[in-house]
Order: structure tokens, then sequence, then C-alpha cells
């Protein structure tokens, strides 16, 4: 019996000059991405607040509560809608399965939102713009916001937090 042994491997083949090329082009971009990355998050304007502060979900609960009942016009499906003035510290809290409370703003007003979650983390998208952060229970994230654009946006939650997390769907107006 024999056994037939190859010539040459693969890796025993030359590389033709186009292989050669395309390599060092792939090389050349993934040096220039990995040094690129660190610089747009430093000198980037799209970065995120990075306010934050440990706060026990009792603390944030009714921080939210006290905001609610002192800015509430009004309710839409049972949940508190609230008119906050400008330059005020406004408070998101997620539970699962909804966002509270909905939040009226004023176009190009500046807002401090704080974010929390009560119970599991959940993903805080703020549709149809892209925005995502993350509300996690024992934190509070600070965003300062300056909506831009007026209309209805949605707050979609992006993290599955449990067998309800499609019916959780929160809003924003901006007048």
């Amino acid at each position: 019996m024999s056994i037939n042994v190859p010539e040459k491997y693969w890796w025993d083949i030359p590389l033709d000059q186009d292989e050669k090329t395309w390599i060092k082009v792939a090389i050349v971009w993934c040096i220039l991405l990995t040094v690129m990355m660190p610089w747009w998050h430093i000198s980037g304007n799209q970065n995120p607040s990075s306010e934050f502060y440990r706060i026990t979900t009792d603390n944030f609960d009714k921080l939210t509560d006290k905001f609610i009942a002192k800015y509430k016009v009004g309710e839409e499906e049972g949940i508190d809608v609230v008119a906050p003035p400008a330059n005020t510290d406004v408070f998101v809290r997620g539970s699962q399965w909804m966002w509270e409370p909905i939040l009226k703003l004023k176009k190009n007003q500046t807002y401090r939102i704080h974010l929390s979650s009560v119970d599991v983390n959940h993903g805080f998208s703020i549709v149809p713009i892209n925005m995502n952060f993350q509300a996690v229970p024992g934190w509070d994230y600070v965003l300062t916001l300056t909506p831009t654009t007026s209309g209805e946006f949605h707050i979609v939650c992006n993290e599955f937090c449990g067998i309800g997390h499609h019916t959780m769907i929160g809003k924003i107006y901006v007048e």
C-alpha cells in the first residue's frame, strides 16, 4: 500500500503579486482603523455624556415619582405625561415593560435626562434617530440632550428584558 504525498502543500506555493498587494492593503487598513478608533472616541463630538452616579433603585424611584408629581400635565394610556422646563433634571425610569414618564420637551432647549432601571437592564433607543444607551439598575446615567427636531419620538428597549419586551415603548414629544 502506498500513500500519495503531494509534492507541495498550499502553504508552500508562493503568493502572486496581487495577493501580496491585497494583504499589505488589509494590514495597513487594520493599523489605520486601530489608531483612528481611540482618536474618534477622544476628539469626536458624537460621544455621549460620561456623567453617571451610583444610586439605589428605591432612591431613583423616589426621585422619578417626585419629578412626575411636580411637572405632570396629563396622562396617555395610563402613563403620566410631564412637561419640564428647560435646563431641568428630567428623570426617566425603565421597568418591565414600560418607560415612564412620557416627556414633552421644547425644541432647541437643553435638558439633563437621568436614566435608570428599577429591575433589569434595559436598552434606551430613541427612534427614528440613532441614539442608544443602557438603563442599568443601581446607576443613574445622565444625558445632556438638546432636541433639534420637532415631532414624536419613541423610546424602544433594545435589550431583551423578558416576555413583555416587545411592548416596552415610551414617547418623547418635542414641540
